[in-house]
């Protein structure tokens, strides 16, 4: 059973989250546990006060070394104390799937205009979800129980569906259809209704890789290319730079 351990000045941010859908079930049938614990429980006075003024000046206010490393250490013995940071490593698959292999991660959302940056050294990792600031660290710490967890055995109804997704072979997803067959003079490709299953593999994965080739065109230099891939790359490439009739 993976665990997780939310620290959240907003526990009902999280709450909510894992009452529903797939992370319900989960929980419910015992597959992974996340407990949310609210650091303010661990400010020292009587106000409860978790921030204070950035030394040096300027605008907001930063959390308390003292009032979060509480918290961390309250929630050990963890496989990895996750600060969830701008600054942190990128969140891609290969480190979803490392995650969800631990048993116990702490995900630490701040708050505010940050933590107080004594506290890094009480993590084992610093992880982003992206290029961009938000509110909080919340979200961050959601998309990272979502990441891993669909990834525990039993988590998924079926087995195999998280290996075929996106970024799990390093190239973005084929496109999807289902019924109806036609829908406001968008028909699915043949190819999909034809019940021949080694061209609708082989079609599958022309359009994965056209569709990485044309939107992410950089996880190519990382993506698990075969000799067959690398033929129909080629060929991608040279119908682009066709001349149109």
């Amino acid at each position: 059973m993976l665990r997780y351990t939310v620290l959240t000045l907003f526990p009902r941010l999280i709450e909510p989250w894992m009452q529903e859908a797939l992370l319900a079930k989960a929980v419910q049938r015992g597959l992974i546990e996340i407990r949310v614990r609210d650091i303010r429980n661990y400010a020292k006075d009587k106000h409860r006060q978790v921030d204070d003024y950035p030394y040096g000046g300027g605008a907001g206010m930063v959390l308390r070394p003292d009032v979060v490393v509480a918290a961390i250490e309250d929630q050990l013995p963890a496989d990895e104390v996750i600060l969830l940071t701008p600054a942190g490593e990128p969140l891609r698959q290969p480190l979803a799937e490392e995650l969800a292999a631990k048993d116990h991660l702490v995900l630490v959302s701040g708050r505010y205009e940050g933590i107080d940056a004594r506290v890094e050294n009480f993590v084992t990792r610093e992880v982003s979800i992206g290029d961009f600031v938000l509110m909080g660290g919340e979200v961050a710490a959601l998309a990272v129980i979502e990441a891993t967890a669909r990834l525990v055995p039993g988590v998924l109804g079926d087995p195999e569906s998280h290996r075929l997704d996106s970024f799990s072979w390093g190239l973005l997803d084929y496109p999807q259809y289902t019924r109806p067959p036609e829908f406001r003079g968008l028909k699915v490709p043949e190819v999909l209704t034809s019940g021949h299953h080694g061209k609708v593999a082989e079609w599958r994965r022309r359009e994965a890789l056209k569709r990485t080739l044309e939107r992410r065109p950089d996880l190519l230099a990382h993506a698990r290319l075969n000799p067959e891939d690398l033929r129909l790359l080629a060929q991608l490439d040279a119908d682009e730079d066709a001349p149109a009739p």
